[in-house]
């Protein structure tokens, strides 16, 4: 029996262990960098133990240091999340090695799967050897490691040096090994992949399909399950060639077999991910399981069912990073003012399985039935402790034992009152539940040794939401790691509803602080190429621009900020009507009196008309139509205003500029705080550049992002070393334009 649990990784994905954890009464303990010192996963974990230093390679990346942290802090086992070190099969020998409970796969699995050319092999194919012309385009890959990291397209033969240079360096940074290969790349297929999950014991379920073609920097930004559309027979085949995979290498635990399939519907094997999947709540959704506490049962030695517990519904997962998606996909950084996701069910559930407490929807808990007997985990989350005989109010007859529970949280326990359930899942202080309702009257237990209920035998309730997330309101977002903020995913019967309830959701949100996708994210769910199911790697290379294009309500978000700022600060009415005071927001400027009546009339603003107006609130009529928009200044630069049709961030400007704010012409000002890995070749001051060369290559969150040069001309300074950590708006280089005239005339003098 696992006791304590360290988690050797950070932010959302050792968050959503420590809830499984706490829900299976199993104490917990976080890892962390000396830029994680204050992170939520720290803050949430019974104890931590710190890493000194700020890089990856001296901190998540150290095995050493960790199986001392879980020595140290008295755990008996280590889960290792995804990435870093998860699919690392000398760690996971360390962590036995050291008499501590590895939760993954056997290390001879993990060599066979996470080296992607040897996994290859093993499924009867292999990288390419000598790339010519006629094998373009190719992908190079990192070998040790996934998230997109250490990968690139090449569509010429000159580039592919390079390019092999780059993800070379970046799959070293991210996963301490810089083997990379080349495969072919297969324009416009869909990235799909099957979920399995075996024992010790010959067990291996497929739990269905993922669709993941949703990508940028082949990293996922939106995951589903099941993916839409595929006939019945390719999927049989996918589930076939993930379990003889598994099989094949003596599996045990959560994994992932991912697939290309080709516009003629052909499967091409990518890869086999041997680690639990950033997407793993929509399977967990569809098929009502806890995937997490599944692990840690499976590495406590107990069986799984012969066979996994029937699909239902349709899930949808939707990352929202801090990045720009409009300039490259910068990364942002900064301090997250608010992280707050309104859901609209109203009744809160019981905590079946996870969630936040601020996302009050999920399943409820049909009362009545007949519970595993303290075997594991039902529905997901922590095993239900029968208490007296009798019914439950509002479920079926009492031929079952009654549910316990431990207090507000609404888990269930020994010792605590009888929860009163119904078919709403509504129950005093419940907290938002990812699983589906247990059906009554239903035997759940599998037999002695087994995974209780693991899920059988479930209904689903109404749609709803989760929220796995890495950073609360107030957590500054730093340069170090990934831009994932988190994960909001949605289930309902139909695709078509979870689709519009997580768009809606997304909609509505209050995210306040650095730039983030969430826009994107919208636009993407609603996109009819998307609601269609018309799925390819190749959606945000062809849509990204209108995806990114301004909306049309930032005009009235600028004109609510103006009004609300008036509001806040009350002045007389003035004689000099005619002079209209001015404010400026983003690039919009606004023009607005005060009435006698202590209204506001707008200027120039025609079929807008402001109908109320506080500091935190404005209402204004457009076009006959009446719409609310919340406003908050957290007095940073930027007020954020929020309404039911979008959000937006709009940057205070200042009533008079500073001349010296100005750079000079041609300036290259870094996007995002970063260290600067490397300069161009011979580059130095007086070099002749030419337009979109690379000039300077800068690593933040663990990605590299290549400084271009925006004309041709002359490198008049360079200010970039490698090893220099700047901050935004760094001066880099200086590039001074020379015109096609200049350049003709230099070559005719000459």
């Amino acid at each position: 029996m696992i006791s304590t649990l360290l988690v050797a990784n950070r932010g959302e994905i050792a968050c959503r262990v420590f809830r499984t954890c706490r829900e299976l009464g199993i104490a917990t303990v976080a890892v962390y960098s000396d830029a994680d010192a204050s992170a939520l996963h720290v803050r949430e974990a019974d104890a931590a133990v710190r890493l000194p230093g700020a890089a990856p390679a001296d901190t998540y990346l150290r095995g050493d240091l960790i199986v001392k942290a879980a020595l140290a802090a008295g755990a008996d086992a280590v889960h290792p999340g995804y990435g870093f070190l998860s699919e690392n099969a000398e760690f996971a020998r360390a962590v036995t090695d050291a008499g501590l409970v590895w939760i993954g796969p056997p290390p001879s699995a993990i060599e066979a799967m996470a080296s992607k050319t040897r996994a290859k092999e093993l499924m009867g194919g292999a990288p390419l050897a000598d790339v010519t012309a006629d094998d373009l385009p190719v992908l190079v890959k990192a070998a040790a490691g996934g998230g997109g990291r250490g990968m690139r397209i090449v569509r010429s033969l000159d580039e592919l040096p390079g390019e092999l240079e780059a993800a070379r360096a970046e799959a070293l940074s991210a996963f301490g090994d810089g083997e990379v290969f080349i495969e072919p790349y297969v324009e416009n297929g869909r990235h799909v992949e099957v979920q399995v999950l075996a024992d010790a014991y010959g067990t291996v379920w497929a739990l269905g399909t993922r669709d993941c073609s949703l990508q940028r920097r082949h990293q996922k930004v939106i995951e589903e399950s099941p993916a839409p559309g595929l006939p019945a027979e390719l999927v049989a085949s996918l589930h076939e060639s993930a379990v003889t995979a598994a099989r094949a290498v003596g599996y045990r635990g959560a994994g992932t077999v991912e697939f290309l399939i080709s516009p003629a519907g052909r499967a091409h094997f990518l890869e086999m991910n041997t680690r639990l999947q950033v997407e793993h709540p929509v399977t967990e959704a569809v098929f009502g399981l806890d995937l997490v506490a599944l692990q840690l049962r499976v590495a406590e030695g107990s069986r799984l069912p012969a066979a996994p517990p029937e699909a239902r519904g349709h899930a949808v997962e939707a990352r929202l990073y801090a990045e720009d998606p409009a300039t490259g996909w910068t990364p942002q950084t900064g301090v997250l003012r608010a992280l707050d996701v309104r859901v609209f069910p109203t009744h809160p559930p019981l905590n079946v399985g996870g969630g936040t407490p601020h996302t009050p929807a999920g399943p409820a808990l049909r009362a009545g039935g007949r519970v595993a007997d303290g075997l594991g985990s039902v529905a997901g989350g922590p095993a239900l402790r029968a208490g007296e005989s009798g019914a439950v109010p509002g479920g079926e007859a009492g031929h079952g034992p009654a549910l316990r529970a431990d207090g507000p949280s609404g888990a269930a326990a020994a010792g605590g009152p009888v929860l009163p359930a119904d078919d709403s899942g509504a129950s005093p202080g419940g907290r938002a539940g990812l699983g589906p309702a247990l059906r009554a009257g239903v035997p759940m237990d599998d037999g002695p040794g087994g995974v209780a209920a693991a899920g059988h035998d479930l209904v689903h309730a109404a749609p709803w939401l989760r929220v796995d997330a890495g950073y609360a309101a107030g957590d500054a977002i730093g340069v170090h790691y990934d831009p994932m903020i988190a994960k909001v995913i949605a289930w309902a019967p139909t695709r078509d509803d979870a689709v519009r309830l997580l768009a809606q959701a997304l909609r509505r949100a209050r995210v306040h602080g650095p730039v983030t996708n969430r826009a994107l994210l919208v636009r993407s769910l609603e996109h009819p190429d998307f609601t269609g199911a018309r799925l390819d790697t190749g959606f945000y290379e062809r849509h990204l621009d209108a995806l990114t294009a301004p909306g049309d309500g930032e005009r009235y978000a600028a004109i609510a900020a103006a009004v609300a700022d008036a509001a806040a600060r009350p002045g007389a009415w003035r004689n000099l009507h005619s002079q209209p005071q001015v404010k400026g927001y983003g690039e919009h400027e606004v023009r607005y009196r005060r009435t006698r009546g202590g209204g506001f009339e707008l200027v120039d603003e025609p079929g807008v008309r402001v109908v109320g107006a506080r500091p935190d609130r404005v209402r204004l009529e457009i076009d006959g139509v009446v719409r609310p928009f919340d406003v908050t200044d957290h007095g940073d630069g930027y007020v954020h205003i929020d309404s039911p049709t979008g959000a937006h961030a709009l940057a205070v400007r200042p009533r008079f500029t500073d001349p010296q704010d100005r750079a000079e012409p041609g300036s290259l000002l870094a996007p995002m705080p970063g260290t600067v890995v490397r300069v161009g070749d011979g580059l130095a001051a007086g070099a002749k550049v030419t337009q979109g060369q690379p000039l300077v290559w800068l690593e933040a969150m663990k990605m590299e992002h290549r400084i271009l040069s925006p004309a041709s001309g002359i490198l008049t300074a360079l200010h970039a070393v490698p090893g220099r950590q700047v901050e935004v708006g760094a001066l880099l280089a200086v590039v001074n334009e020379v015109t096609a005239e200049a350049t003709q005339e230099e070559d005719t003098a000459s």
